[in-house]
């Protein structure tokens, strides 16, 4: 992979990362802080950073790397729990928040490998880890909150960003296409009546998880903090409202709630419109 197109796919994982970080931030604390990064020439010194996490991702070949200052660890577990109306923590609960955190990011992250790989890519369990990778590519990333300001580094290595690299030369293809260029992408192969019958055939054997919506609700994260047994959350959904049946993540259909021998079910009343459906997909 060229050096160009490496330091191009850093800046993209880098501006990614940094965006979930600052998304789990906002989810976490209801207000949203500001961020800015840039890719840095060489690994930091990492004497300064006490706390140090790998995080791997399944079907990538390398994992990602965080370096942060233990004060940043504990500044930033606070911001979450004083949000959440907690002000006595001790540093391992802080810390532990931040972790948290953090993984609401590489989520976030995975999400984003997904879109651009066109395949899933989900983050393993991470760990902390003593060693930082001296052949990752760099980058620092300043979180800033209306009270305080943090600051880590975040290494990906080369093994990582050369997944990258089939996207990396089309996007370059299609730059040169733009500034007047004649470059030909490939496109899918056309397929015929048979073929298209053949794939639908091995897609009726493919499971989908199917769930039933009694409502939802949205509650603050210092009143889940004060949940205990008998508590009772209220939904958004009256009792004689039918419920939604979830197909995938998307409502299919609407019925009641029955019981056949024993166990629930639900009887189907109107299965939704494909602009229904695409509408709670949004």
């Amino acid at each position: 992979m060229a050096e160009t197109a490496l330091t191009s796919t850093m800046q993209w994982v880098l501006q990614e990362f940094a965006d979930g970080l600052v998304a789990a931030f906002e989810g976490m604390t209801g207000s949203r802080p500001e961020i800015s990064f840039e890719v840095l020439p060489a690994l930091p010194t990492t004497e300064t950073y006490e706390f140090r996490w790998q995080q791997s991702f399944n079907s990538l070949s390398a994992p990602a790397y965080i370096a942060i200052k233990r004060e940043d660890v504990l500044a930033a577990g606070q911001q979450v729990m004083s949000a959440a109306g907690v002000d006595d923590c001790s540093p391992e609960d802080l810390k532990s928040t931040f972790i948290e955190t953090l993984g609401q990011a590489f989520s976030m992250l995975a999400r984003s490998f997904t879109a651009r790989l066109q395949r899933e890519i989900t983050p393993s369990a991470g760990r902390e880890h003593s060693e930082l990778s001296t052949e990752a590519q760099w980058g620092s990333v300043r979180v800033s909150f209306s009270n305080t300001q943090i600051a880590l580094a975040a290494g990906f290595p080369a093994a990582l960003l050369e997944a990258f690299a089939p996207i990396q030369k089309a996007q370059a293809a299609c730059a040169g296409a733009d500034a007047g260029s004649s470059v030909a992408l490939p496109t899918p192969a056309s397929r015929g009546p048979v073929d298209e019958s053949q794939t639908f055939d091995l897609l009726l054997d493919v499971e989908l998880p199917v769930s039933v919506s009694f409502g939802h609700a949205y509650v603050p994260l210092k009143d889940v903090l004060k949940l205990t047994t008998g508590s009772i959350v209220e939904l958004s959904r009256a009792i004689v409202e039918p419920v939604d049946i979830v197909v995938n993540n998307c409502v299919i259909a609407k019925g009641e709630v029955v019981v056949v021998e024993g166990n629930f079910g639900v009887r189907i009343q109107h299965v939704v419109s494909r602009t229904e459906r695409l509408r709670t997909l949004q």
